[in-house]
């Protein structure tokens, strides 16, 4: 092998896959019907078998739960619901002892409305932490409560207003999401130390890192006053509030502070809603001491109408193409991309982006291969690796989620039922949040009591034990691919260059480092297809594919079907 395909002193994750735990859906063990810490260490061995380096943890804090554990009370200790502290260590140290890491998911950006300090902030005008919210009056001229009285004309993310009114204080208090989560003030130097101190008490108990929620929210425009400034908005609706509370004036600033108070040496993954390449850029850039990678949503919102999630357009592959070979080769000099699909936010992308009823296996492996080819370091969430589909959900009643049941008390009076259940289907994050699929028994393995949410129907077919059981299952190519990550320097490290960008049904793409070059090809159709990849790739040899039978090669073409993946390998000259 040339001396320029060696292991480089490259940082570890490049060479690294996560796995995402929800843990409300993976394993419960006290038959309450919520997943636990127990249960995470129950299934250590499923980690170890598929291959991975790094486990992420959703929040498992004390919490009241308004949105399932990301509106914490208590930075410092477990959720009853999920086990112990002590639990957490035992968990900590059967990771360790296995080489796998953990990294906890943080959320700083705001907090639970009964957090002590949002308690103490809500009691007076005059409490010392008062400023450590987003307080302020009523728009002038307009009294207190009122509608349209809000401070700032900003909308949640969660629909409604971003401002709820204190009638005890008489003032209103921001919350980009649920009015049960009112955001941080971090211009005040108080509210990052007591951060800091508690990421610094997490690292010091064993956790290898952070995935930081909404990050990039922080940092929210303020004017020299104090004041916060109305944003584009339309028919008097209240505006998106990103246009003012994202990628905002101090976000590197605070970042830059956070690496030097926290992380020295340690990880930091940043959740990064609505940002450019260009910030993704700065965030990642190892010279600038912020973050080692980004999460992103740009590739997951593009099947999304003007509705946003719940309005589910047909993606065009072209869109997906052009959008992840964007960042792809805006952090190939300086930065690092996570690649991922799936997550606890987002519909699954077999049903997504493939096809989850006729060519379930295949689309899951195509998918699978395509994004794990990409320059970065590729996560896979929970189920993901076993091919697992949307809910398939029948009634509202079925759904959990605060965002889609807000969203549908919203949409009532303009949608039917069967309207509000076809939007539900396509885009709640609830199709991600179903029990993870282990056995074909009556809850799947995930628990012996009743579920907080219902396991999907198709368990007795789609499930670990069915997917271990055979060698060409949707589980094995994700063996093999978490090994293929570990091995290849070309996969880790190589250039990324976008081919056929305007072929609406097949994704192709070259990985070069040094004399190696790999060609990377995924057809999003049920229909044949053909790929004109130029001359020189007959004799290439395959790395690897999603079907059994070799890949057929013509001279400049290479022919694939439906929802086929295949990577092959040659060797170039300089």
């Amino acid at each position: 092998m040339p001396d320029e395909l060696e292991p480089a002193d490259e940082p570890w994750w490049t060479r690294a896959v996560v796995y995402q735990i929800y843990p409300r859906s993976f394993q419960d063990t006290n038959g309450d019907g919520i997943g636990d810490l127990p249960g995470i260490l129950q299934r250590v061995d499923h980690l170890v078998e598929l291959g991975v380096d790094v486990l992420w943890l959703s929040p498992i804090y004390r919490s009241p739960q308004d949105d399932n554990g990301y509106d914490i009370s208590d930075y410092e200790d477990i959720d009853p619901a999920f086990g112990t502290l002590e639990d957490l260590d035992r968990l900590l140290e059967a990771l360790h002892e296995r080489g796998l890491k953990l990294v906890m998911d943080l959320v700083v950006n705001h907090t639970s409305d009964e957090h002590p300090w949002f308690v103490e902030s809500q009691s007076s005008t005059d409490n010392p932490k008062r400023d450590w919210y987003w307080w302020r009056p009523a728009r002038e001229g307009m009294e207190p409560g009122t509608p349209g009285a809000e401070p700032t004309n900003w909308g949640s993310f969660f629909s409604g207003p971003a401002w709820d009114h204190d009638e005890a204080t008489g003032e209103y208090y921001l919350h980009l999401f649920s009015r049960k989560q009112p955001d941080l003030n971090w211009e005040n130097p108080e509210v990052r130390r007591a951060v800091y101190r508690m990421m610094r008490w997490w690292l010091d108990r064993g956790v290898d890192g952070f995935r930081m929620d909404v990050i990039n929210l922080i940092s929210k425009t303020v004017g020299p006053d104090g004041s916060l400034p109305d944003v584009p908005a339309e028919d008097g609706r209240y505006g998106q509030p990103g246009v003012a509370a994202a990628n905002g004036p101090r976000l590197h600033e605070f970042l830059q502070e956070m690496h030097r108070e926290v992380f020295d040496g340690r990880r930091g993954v940043g959740e990064t809603p609505g940002t450019t390449v260009e910030h993704g850029r700065l965030l990642t850039d190892p010279a600038r001491h912020e973050l080692d990678m980004v999460f992103t949503f740009e590739h997951v919102s593009l099947d999304h109408g003007p509705g946003g999630r719940f309005d589910v357009h047909p993606l065009d592959l072209r869109d997906l193409k052009a959008t992840l070979g964007r960042w792809q080769a805006g952090l190939a000099e300086a930065g690092w991309n996570a690649l991922y699909w799936d997550n606890h936010d987002q519909p699954r992308i077999v049903s997504r982006y493939g096809d989850d009823v006729a060519y379930r296996r295949e689309s899951a492996t195509m998918l699978a291969i395509v994004l794990h080819l990409h320059r970065g370091t590729p996560y896979i969430y929970q189920g993901e690796e076993l091919g697992m589909t949307n809910a398939h959900f029948t009634s509202l009643e079925e759904y959990r989620d605060i965002e889609s049941l807000r969203w549908a008390d919203a949409e009532r009076d303009r949608l039917s039922e069967e309207q509000l259940l076809g939007c539900l289907a396509a885009g709640s994050r609830d199709n991600a949040r179903t029990p993870v699929q282990w056995d074909d028994t009556a809850q799947a393995g995930f628990t012996t009591g009743r579920p907080w949410i219902a396991v999907n129907p198709n368990h007795d077919t789609i499930n670990a034990a069915a997917e271990r059981a055979d060698p060409d299952s949707v589980f094995h190519l994700y063996r093999r691919l978490v090994a293929l990550r570990h091995e290849d320097p070309v996969v880790q490290r190589g250039d990324f260059h976008l081919l056929l960008p305007d072929d609406p049904h097949v994704y192709a793409f070259t990985r070069t480092l040094g004399d190696e070059q790999l060609l990377v090809l995924g057809s999003f159709s049920s229909d044949p297809q053909v790929a004109e990849v130029g001359p020189g790739w007959s004799d290439a040899s395959l790395v690897i594919g999603n079907y059994t039978s070799p890949v057929a090669t013509d001279g400049d073409r290479v022919a694939l079907r439906s929802w086929e993946a295949v990577v092959l390998r040659r060797t170039v000259s300089g």
